[in-house]
């Protein structure tokens, strides 16, 4: 498979792939990415991360003690680790991509009707990881195949803000006019309201697209 150069600017290969997802895609609902069983659990965890002054330690904790009790799985468990390592006030990015690789095994392990969105979540946050030691294209990268293994806004977000912080505000803007075209409402719907919340977005903004 080609790779992605990490300089220049040129993205067509990624930039064709992005174009097939939305046209293969066009008219799938948006799915959430964590199991609807472990959805309540994981919620605790994301509640305890965005607590003014969270407790790294204390969240870590929780994390392993809802896997323990059988309400995460260990990739879900190992997901939540990552974000925590991952998050401003731990910054710890070796521990954070080590346990991306760990969760990555883990999904496979776990096979299943998830391993697809799994997947899509390792790969979500080496993007993420990519996009927070400034490796755009990196990120650019990691975020497309997260798109492709699970169509979503919360991925397609992702890479909007990387093409405009890549300085591809044309096919930024030209990748949300067919979404626009070709989505049904409900897609539409979480799409201007993620461009609403993400300052990152501000520039695609419906009243700017159209």
């Amino acid at each position: 498979m080609p790779q992605l150069a990490t300089t220049g600017t040129d993205y067509r290969f990624l930039l064709e792939r992005l174009l097939q997802e939305v046209e293969e895609r066009a008219y799938l609902t948006p799915s959430g990415h964590v199991d609807p069983r472990q959805r309540e659990a994981m919620a605790q965890v994301e509640r305890a991360i965005q607590t003014p002054g969270f407790s790294p330690d204390a969240a870590r904790a929780l994390a392993r003690r809802l896997h323990a009790e059988g309400r995460i799985d260990k990739v879900m468990m190992l997901s939540a680790l990552h974000v925590i390592a991952a998050h401003p006030e731990v910054a710890d990015y070796v521990e954070a991509a080590r346990l991306a690789a760990e969760q990555e095994m883990a999904a496979m392990e776990l096979g299943g009707a998830n391993l697809a969105l799994n997947l899509a979540a390792v790969d979500r946050h080496r993007g993420v990881l990519a996009w927070l030691t400034d490796h755009p294209a990196i990120a650019l990268d990691h975020f497309v195949r997260a798109l492709e293994r699970q169509h979503n806004v919360e991925n397609l977000g992702n890479v909007l803000c990387v093409l405009l912080r890549l300085g591809e505000e044309e096919q930024a803007f030209s990748l949300v006019a067919r979404i626009r075209a070709t989505h049904p409402a409900p897609f539409l719907h979480e799409l201007d309201r993620r461009i609403r919340l993400d300052p990152d977005l501000a520039l695609l903004a419906p009243s700017e697209v159209a």
